[in-house]
């Protein structure tokens, strides 16, 4: 049980996760994002649509708010219930359980965001295009980073969820938008630097540099993640494994 992510917590951690009610609510943003993508095909001739709605729309709605609900729910439901102590009595790392608790997160998230953004924008563009592979890497990037975001907040506050609303919509949503310093902190324009990368576009208003968003992504995932497994020693049950 000493490896860095456990094999028997992902698969009840996946459960857990797919089998509450609010599972049904992941899948709906991917499909409004591909029937806004079907949309988007059909009028691109009259000019009143562009590809890179896609962005705008996945990197700014689906993604954060997906990995919101996601990454507070695979460690954050069982704080708030109090199971995690059972959890955490067993002889397992508490940064074993964080990051197997992280990768079940981020591989649903690339699944329900990643996968759909990258469907979207073949159906957008007519194929697999520099847009659309930019929108698949950034994606899966996306996943990585925001997912560290939430997790750590489900270890550090009951109200995870609402302290991630608060951060999609206050940080990311708005002044990553209004103010150029922000975007140095914001996951959104990390994911965003990447796709421009990928695919130069001045309508993708990425604000990041690629160096700047690969290097400040994993310096926000890492010191995310270390952050949560800190905070989860703090409900440590005497004679556990740390």
């Amino acid at each position: 049980m000493s490896g860095p992510i456990n094999g028997v917590i992902v698969a009840i951690t996946f459960r857990a996760t797919m089998g509450r009610r609010r599972a049904l609510l992941f899948a709906a943003p991917a499909i409004v994002l591909i029937a806004v993508a079907a949309a988007l095909a059909g009028t691109a001739t009259s000019g009143s649509w562009r590809p890179e709605f896609l962005a705008d729309f996945g990197f700014t709605i689906v993604l954060p708010l997906t990995s919101l609900i996601i990454g507070t729910s695979v460690l954050g439901a069982e704080i708030d219930d109090g199971s995690v102590v059972h959890l955490l009595a067993t002889p397992v790392r508490r940064s074993s359980v964080i990051v197997s608790k992280y990768a079940v997160a981020v591989g649903l998230t690339m699944l329900l965001v990643a996968v759909p953004e990258f469907v979207a924008a073949l159906i957008a563009t007519g194929g697999a295009t520099k847009l659309a592979m930019g929108l698949l890497v950034g994606a899966l990037a996306g996943s990585v980073i925001y997912n560290a975001l939430f997790v750590m907040l489900s270890a550090v506050t009951t109200r995870a969820m609402a302290a991630g609303l608060i951060y999609v919509l206050i940080w990311e949503g708005l002044l990553s938008n209004i103010i150029g310093g922000v975007r140095i902190l914001s996951a959104g324009h990390y994911a965003l630097g990447i796709v421009n990368a990928i695919s130069p576009n001045k309508n993708l208003e990425a604000g990041l540099s690629l160096g700047t968003a690969v290097g400040m992504g994993i310096v926000v995932t890492v010191g995310a993640l270390i952050l949560a497994a800190r905070r989860l020693s703090s409900f440590g049950v005497s004679g556990e494994a740390t």
